[in-house]
């Protein structure tokens, strides 16, 4: 079977999540080409040989330059900051890489465009890290949407909050950083964003509420000195879906106690979905009508009955975690390789997901409606 050399960029979270999925992907895959790990790359030399060794790649590298244009690479993990996506993807593609990069795509609209527009001209093969709806249940919602079990879709609300950083003496990093882009609405809400185009397709138009709640961090845990946060820590947007529906959507990182409240409710006239990421194995799923006197939500539990599932387990109820979703993206990310076509999502779609979230910005600003073209 056709092998595919695999580089990574970053040995941080996303860097060890990515070299995971990679190395579980066939066990999972046996259809996919085989992911022959490569090189991995980090600024700290240390780091990469280290990473290399822990997570079995052949070489290790502190030049990412290197990495993209070695002629033994076939894809290209991007798990760096915000600010080092688009030169590191550009390279990649101009050395006829195939590309996984990590979300947000990029600090701004303009350069996920020019990231896009290089990677169609190429013909390359990209995605974006937006695990969250490789997971079974996702798909199993938005077949049962598509195939009007809900009925006519009446709203849709929709929440991702965490309390990372809650803490206002948490120090200044680059996270934070506005040469980054924005705060919370592009590292938590593109994730809840994407999720709701999704599940219900296009946004058309959005009035949105974006503030910044912390106004100053630590240089350094404990300082005195101090800099100004001038990204956001809560967003708060109402939107209008293409299909004619209305919702709300929240990013939040200040939610103290939150750890993973990525979810959603939909409602239509013949019934309801509701999903939590804090119980990413269930799927809550209401029938309007019946005896009122015992109806309610039946909880739909993941099994092997919910493609690929089974593909790790055989047993129902067993569940599935994080880095499973992240081995589910892989895999369709390298099947998406090996048979030369599309990979979902990718560039393109996390550029529309970046539009809603430039234009709830813009309606924040402007205290108004904003149409997305």
């Amino acid at each position: 079977m056709k092998e595919l050399g695999i580089g990574i960029i970053g040995t941080g979270f996303m860097g060890k999540a990515h070299a995971f999925a990679y190395r579980a992907a066939l066990a999972a895959f046996p259809d996919i080409p085989v992911p022959r790990l490569e090189m991995i790359a980090d600024v700290n030399e240390a780091l990469a040989a280290r990473a290399a060794h822990q997570y079995g790649f052949a070489r290790a590298t502190s030049d990412w330059r290197a990495l993209v244009n070695d002629p033994r690479i076939d894809v290209v993990s991007i798990t760096t900051p915000n600010t080092l996506h688009k030169e590191m993807a550009l390279a990649a593609i101009a050395a006829g890489k195939h590309v996984h990069c990590e979300k947000p795509l990029s600090p701004t609209l303009a350069d996920s465009a020019a990231m896009v527009a290089a990677a169609e001209k190429a013909g390359a093969v990209t995605q974006v890290g937006f695990n969250y709806i490789k997971n079974p249940l996702l798909k199993q919602a938005r077949d049962m949407i598509a195939a009007g079990e809900l009925g006519e879709i009446t709203g849709f609300r929709g929440i991702h909050a965490e309390d990372y950083m809650h803490d206002p003496e948490s120090p200044y990093t680059w996270r934070i950083d506005p040469v980054g882009g924005p705060g919370v609405i592009a590292d938590l809400g593109s994730h809840i964003i994407g999720m709701a185009r999704f599940l219900l397709g296009s946004i058309a138009q959005v009035s949105a509420d974006v503030r910044t709640v912390v106004k100053s961090r630590p240089v350094a845990r404990g300082a005195a000195e101090r800099k100004e946060v001038l990204v956001d820590d809560v967003a708060r947007i109402l939107v209008d879906f293409g299909r004619g529906c209305g919702g709300t959507i929240e990013a939040n990182w200040i939610a103290t106690g939150r750890k993973m409240q990525l979810g959603f409710e939909i409602s239509g006239d013949k019934g309801s979905l509701v999903f939590t990421q804090e119980r990413l194995n269930e799927l809550l799923f209401y029938r309007a009508g019946g005896d009122s006197r015992n109806n309610g939500y039946v909880k739909i539990e993941a099994g092997p009955q919910h493609p690929p599932y089974g593909e790790f387990c055989i047993a129902g109820g067993h569940q599935l975690g994080f880095n499973d979703l992240k081995t589910i993206e892989m895999g369709e990310f390298l099947r998406a390789i090996g048979r030369g076509e599309k990979a979902t999502p990718d560039f393109r779609e996390a550029y529309e997901i970046q539009k809603v979230v430039e234009a709830a910005i813009a309606s924040s600003q402007r205290r108004e409606w904003v149409k997305l073209a």
